[in-house]
């Protein structure tokens, strides 16, 4: 693709950035194929296709409108168009990029900038979720169907098995997690404690940045990154070995750190050594013996949901369902498996609509083959799907919970 970036963003890394990423599209239209809100509204400009071009308009100097961030804001950046694109473009660093250069010159409506300042103040802070969620929870009989279906049913976390001093991997808490499922990282804990591993969580670390990084909040989710990395560095200089990140849209943000810091002097070399040790527990126990729990499975039969951070964002593709089988669950077919459900972060409220219609087809995919529980790998898309399932959706490494904690 040809382009006219106007000077004053070619003087700026992300100008230059942009351009670069621009010229490697050439317009084919595979993404459009696999792009969830194409396929809903049959809109070329609600395409990968069609976002690139509007991106590119701005960047060349056409002056952008609520109309053009109304077409950005309703892309998931769910990647599952850089899976499909044959030359490679990285999309999801472009609709990054345009969609704060838009931002900076286009108002927002008052009540979208409030929900967005809202969800950047209280959502990355345990302290200010959890007594929203709990709130929730006594007032669950009285809410709205809508609120309702948002709020998670309290799990407990369970015991967390003692340091033994053998193997260490550091636990990434996170935010909505921490508060909203304890239980998975705990699940992880017991897990790793039976193949001779301790899983450690560093109080001072916290949300990932992903939520107010890509609410357009930048400097709050570069200081979240900041803080996780000066909060891990002396355990990985102390020996742990990687960071465990139990939420795949979380992963795919720890794991972007070194491209989101390389231009911090004082980060730059740690960013991209915690990006490099950031691993999904699929990676983990993928490289593990599993020999030791069994086959917890017996027969049961789940539908796994790969959220599109761990098959798009991270391409892990089709690496969890083996594993599943091999502990004896048996894994049902999932139509269009590659969709997103329309969690996507902070996706399901600042765009109900199109999420809800996101999730009720995944919900109708994962239960067409008679599941008795379906299975996922990231908080957001658990408890969006938990909304309009009509059985049990866990964490995939809940599954194995249970022979893990009888042999720890």
């Amino acid at each position: 693709m040809q382009t006219e970036i106007l000077p004053e963003f070619l003087r700026t890394p992300e100008g230059r950035e942009a351009d670069a990423i621009l010229r490697t599209c050439v317009h084919c239209g595979f993404c459009t194929a696999t792009c969830p809100t194409y396929q809903l509204l049959g809109d070329e400009l609600d395409g990968p296709r069609g976002r690139i071009y509007q991106i590119k308009l701005v960047l060349e100097g056409q002056t952008p409108t609520r109309v053009t961030q109304t077409h950005l804001d309703r892309c998931l950046t769910c990647r599952a168009c850089e899976t499909t694109c044959p030359s490679g473009v990285r999309y999801a660093r472009l609709i990054d990029i345009g969609r704060h250069i838009v931002e900076a010159r286009v108002d927002r409506l008052w009540s979208q900038r409030w929900l967005r300042r809202l969800l950047v103040a209280v959502v990355p802070y345990p302290r200010r979720l959890a007594p929203l969620v709990r709130l929730g929870r006594l007032l669950r009989p009285l809410l709205p169907a809508t609120l309702r279906a948002k709020v998670p049913q309290y799990q407990p976390a369970g015991h967390w098995p003692k340091p033994a001093g053998r193997r260490r991997m550091l636990a990434l808490a996170g935010c909505v997690q921490s508060v909203a499922m304890p239980c998975t990282n705990a699940a992880a804990a017991r897990l790793l404690a039976c193949l001779g591993i301790d899983l450690v969580e560093v109080a001072e670390a916290g949300c990932c940045g992903a939520v107010a990084y890509h609410l357009d909040d930048r400097e709050a989710g570069l200081a979240a990154m900041r803080r996780n990395i000066d909060a891990w560095w002396p355990e990985i200089e102390s020996g742990a070995e990687a960071i465990l990140v139990n939420a795949s849209g979380c992963g795919a943000m720890v794991k972007e750190y070194g491209d989101l810091l390389a231009h911090d002097p004082n980060y730059a070399e740690r960013a991209a050594r915690i990006a490099a040790l950031a691993r999904d527990p699929v990676e983990v126990l993928g490289a593990e013996d599993l020999a030791a729990l069994g086959t917890p499975g017996a027969g049961r039969r789940v539908a796994f949901h790969a959220p599109c951070s761990l098959q798009h964002g991270q391409q892990l593709k089709r690496v969890v369902e083996p594993i599943l089988e091999r502990l004896g669950f048996v894994v049902t077919a999932v139509p269009d498996a590659h969709l997103c459900c329309g969690s996507a972060g902070t996706y399901s409220i600042t765009q109900p609509e199109l999420s809800t219609r996101l999730r009720d087809n995944k919900v109708a995919a994962l239960e067409s083959d008679a599941p008795g529980i379906i299975a996922t790998a990231n908080i957001g898309c658990q408890l969006h799907l938990a909304g309009g399932a009509r059985m049990p959706v866990v964490h995939w490494l809940e599954l194995l919970d249970e022979a893990a904690a009888s042999r720890t």
